[in-house]
């Protein structure tokens, strides 16, 4: 590996999200993908009753109708698509023109993990929402498709009355914690997984702490609380 990629690794992630970076990417090369590493940080963002940029008629962000003809083009399978709705999860869908242009989804109360074994809970669900695969286009990612998300799904969320959208993000997509540092976020805690195999070692900044698994029938459950409310 070049010496200036692990120089702005460092960088990037600091010494310790580095270091266990460099781990993930060892064991994933000595296993053959059987072994790795994920480390996520659990984060809070306030939601905005203002609007971040201007509303796009030809570009427009709605809440997704079931029968929209782009949701065959998302790029999730169909199943993982099917699950979500039917798991009520609430999609917000942008378009640019007729083409599909990006995503954000919401959970309410509780939420699967996809790629580990782990549940979120919200402590507080009056008040906060899960939201997950916030995905915009290659070619769209330059403009404001990813605010014009955020826009539409603040606006609904301050008509219910909610105020925090809790999520995951890993510890090793400086881009991503950059995007969401931007929209304000507060760090709750972290939480790593040790995964070979069937075997699952979590590692949480949190209770449970600690949880070792062998199957999809065991894993930790974590409650998150809005920031004000932790101690």
């Amino acid at each position: 590996m070049p010496l200036q990629r692990i120089r702005n690794t460092f960088s990037q992630l600091g010494a310790l999200d580095g270091c266990l970076y460099f781990l993930d990417y060892a064991l994933r090369k000595i296993s053959g993908n059987h072994a790795y590493l994920i480390r996520y940080y659990l984060v809070a963002q306030p939601v905005r009753s203002e609007a971040s940029c201007r509303a796009s008629l030809k570009n427009p962000v709605t809440p997704l109708d079931h029968d929209d003809p782009l949701v065959p083009l998302f790029p999730r399978p169909p199943n993982v698509i099917a699950k979500r709705l039917h798991d009520k999860s609430l999609c917000f869908l942008a378009r640019s023109g007729d083409e599909f242009a990006g995503f954000l989804w919401l959970a309410f109360n509780a939420y699967d993990e996809d790629e580990v074994r782990c549940r979120y809970e919200l402590a507080d669900p009056a008040t906060c929402v899960w939201d997950y695969d916030v995905h915009v286009e290659p070619k769209h990612r330059i403009g404001r498709t990813f605010a014009r998300l955020w826009d539409a799904a603040n606006a609904h969320l301050t008509g219910k009355g909610i105020c925090w959208s809790m999520s995951r993000i890993s510890a090793f997509n400086p881009a991503s914690l950059a995007a969401h540092g931007r929209l304000g976020i507060h760090k709750l805690y972290s939480a790593s997984f040790l995964c070979a195999g069937p075997l699952q070692i979590s590692m949480i900044g949190a209770a449970p702490w600690l949880h070792i698994s062998f199957s999809d029938n065991s894993r930790p459950t974590m409650q998150l609380a809005p920031p004000a409310r932790i101690e």
